[in-house]
């Protein structure tokens, strides 16, 4: 449990750096920062692909086969790993879409 517990919030740290640097908004992009463009959207798709990594894990660590009935705690989780891998593979889609 502490494992899957700081592999989940490995995740949650990998999931805010990256999506603390998304360029979404393209409007306040300065001119003559181009360069760095193609630098950028490789970070947020392996931070992208390394929360996905990190959720998967710490599901299958959080969640054994035999684990006591507390359907809060569970709710909670599962909801906190949807958040990540949902946001992450809109990262990853639109990083296909409009960038790479």
């Amino acid at each position: 449990m502490f494992t899957g517990g700081l592999l989940l919030f490995a995740a949650v740290i990998a999931w805010g750096t990256g999506f603390m640097m998304s360029p979404h908004d393209s409007s306040v992009t300065p001119s003559g920062v181009q360069h760095v463009r193609t630098t950028v959207a490789l970070f947020l798709r392996n931070s992208a692909i390394g929360t996905l990594v990190l959720c998967a894990l710490a599901g299958w660590l959080l969640f054994p086969a035999r684990r006591p009935r507390w359907p809060a705690r569970d709710y909670a989780i599962l909801g906190i790993i949807a958040v990540l891998a949902a946001t992450s593979i809109y990262n990853l889609v639109w990083l296909e879409t409009a960038i790479l």
